[in-house]
């Protein structure tokens, strides 16, 4: 079975400039600062927060696992329905941000063993917060890989972020060949 051909709503060759320069800062912004938290991390702290208290009515477990549930799902679904609305834009900004925050979920994986980073928490003290990779690291026995592990989720956050936007230029790129041939046959 067959997908549909989804039917993108055209970009104007603005639009796509001011896009594509955004996103090329923010790549450059993102390799100066490659293992840092950046200021874009503050988008995703607030809704990694909220995952811990949207699942904690199911248990410690989900509610460990909450956090970074949500961070990674709120993109993503954003991102389907930009795609189901055959908006490129929106499709595109939302990838980025996916991968953007799976970039700042790796850099956490990589503080379970360095324990540099500030945690934050809700319903409990700075003193109290405990690290969630240090717990889920050390629940599935791998805290001694957790810089290798963020490494490699790292390395996939890039991918996503530089096949994003070259997803991004392909589809605008095939619109404009769509236009020169509509306009060669009139």
């Amino acid at each position: 079975m067959r997908l549909p051909e989804i039917e993108w709503k055209p970009v104007s060759r603005t639009a796509f400039i001011v896009w594509l320069s955004v996103y090329g800062l923010l790549f450059f912004y993102l390799a100066a600062h490659f293992s840092e938290p950046t200021f874009l991390d503050n988008v995703h702290l607030p809704i990694h927060e909220g995952g811990h208290l949207l699942f904690s009515w199911l248990g410690d477990k989900p509610m460990l696992w909450g956090g970074t549930i949500l961070q990674l799902l709120v993109p993503a679904l954003l991102a389907a329905t930009f795609v189901a609305r055959g908006d490129l834009l929106g499709t595109t900004f939302c990838s980025v941000g996916f991968f953007h925050s799976l970039n700042g979920v790796a850099t956490y994986m990589i503080d379970a063993l360095k324990l540099e980073l500030p945690l934050v928490t809700v319903g409990a003290s700075a003193d109290e917060a405990q690290h969630d990779w240090v717990r889920i690291f050390s629940d599935l026995g791998v805290l001694p890989h957790a810089i290798q592990i963020g490494h490699v989720v790292r390395l996939l956050a890039w991918c996503g972020l530089l096949g994003s936007v070259a997803w991004f230029c392909w589809r605008y790129r095939n619109q404009t060949q769509n236009e020169s041939s509509a306009t060669s046959l009139l």
